[in-house]
């Protein structure tokens, strides 16, 4: 099985892309807008899917709630974004974080329904006043402390509806002032903790995502992305993450090169898993034939991620969990 989870290009998996797949295992696939049309498709693409990854392979998706959603309605639920789970936050701690978890768990619901493992969320990154939008109101707080508490909430609501979180983007991208989908963000900071303390105190997550943005503090010149540095030093070492570690997206422009290149380097520098999105064929093929296999420690890291939403699900009501939620943010 290759480190790597990669992207499709539409709603049906097309014969060439299946041979790709069949070819190169993959870790997973993720899917996006561009791949879900309504339930029943879902559910036919899904099956398809299943029937050509590998035993253990992962089905993720980007789901946060807000502008970051790819299940929307009318099939599915609308979710808040996390900035205004914050400001209930700030109005009652109690309630904010209740709001949190229930979240969570109805974004987990409508998830695990459709057969995802892996769902990316929950953002991790503070708001930064004057930083890039990117962010915006996918940040729950401008407070570090907030932050992990708001964050933490949601990953245990999903655990609860049985799928795994992924923390994102470590070690922060809260104050890029450009957006790393366009280009490359630096991050200079006289306080670089206030960013990474929402991770460190959540470094049981089972996932975590790396941020493409140089933080010349520990590398002055590679992104933590593609920087051995920033994942030793910070994401292992200072952050303490023993988890899946996943690259963002290596489609992006604030990381250049060969898509095959761009994997094979973050491989080196620490990532777990290499994330390829755009859905074009030939350079994920390309980046499937280059990748490496999942090493052994990433395989027991993946394990213990599957473990833990297998161990922490509970018996929810959906209906119930979202008349309380809508009662709290009325």
């Amino acid at each position: 099985m290759k480190a790597a989870i990669v992207g499709i290009e539409g709603a049906e998996l097309e014969p060439e892309e299946a041979a790709t797949l069949a070819a190169h295992p993959p870790a997973g696939v993720i899917l996006f807008t561009r791949n879900i049309t309504n339930a029943a498709q879902l559910a036919r693409l899904i099956a398809a899917l299943r029937r050509v990854l590998p035993r253990g392979g992962l089905l993720m998706i980007d789901q946060e709630g807000g502008r970051v959603a790819r299940l929307r309605p009318p099939g599915w639920r609308a979710h808040p974004p996390a900035a205004t789970i914050g400001r209930l936050f700030d109005s009652s701690a109690r309630a904010g974080l209740r709001a949190a978890w229930l979240t969570g768990a109805l974004i987990g619901l409508d998830c695990a329904a459709a057969r995802f493992d892996v769902v990316t969320a929950p953002v991790l990154d503070r708001a930064v006043v004057g930083a890039s939008t990117v962010i915006g109101d996918r940040a729950f707080h401008a407070d570090p402390g907030a932050v992990a508490r708001l964050g933490r909430a949601v990953a245990a609501g999903l655990l609860a509806a049985g799928v795994q979180p992924v923390g994102k983007h470590a070690p922060g991208h809260g104050g890029a002032q450009v957006d790393s989908h366009h280009d490359l963000p630096v991050v200079q900071t006289s306080d670089p903790e206030a960013d990474w303390r929402p991770f460190a105190l959540n470094i049981d997550l089972p996932w975590l995502m790396t941020a493409h943005i140089v933080y010349p503090a520990w590398d002055r010149t590679l992104p933590a992305t593609l920087s051995p540095a920033v994942i030793s030093t910070i994401i292992r070492g200072r952050i303490g993450f023993t988890g899946v570690l996943v690259t963002d997206d290596l489609a992006m422009r604030a990381v250049s090169g060969e898509p095959a290149d761009r994997a094979r380097q973050a491989l080196a520098a620490g990532c777990d898993i290499a994330l390829y999105c755009s859905g074009e064929s030939v350079p994920t093929a390309a980046l499937l034939a280059a990748c490496p296999e999942v090493t052994p420690a990433t395989a027991r890291r993946l394990a213990d991620a599957r473990k833990m939403a297998q161990r922490r699900r509970l018996n929810l009501d959906a209906a119930a969990l979202a008349a309380e939620r809508a009662r709290l943010l009325a």
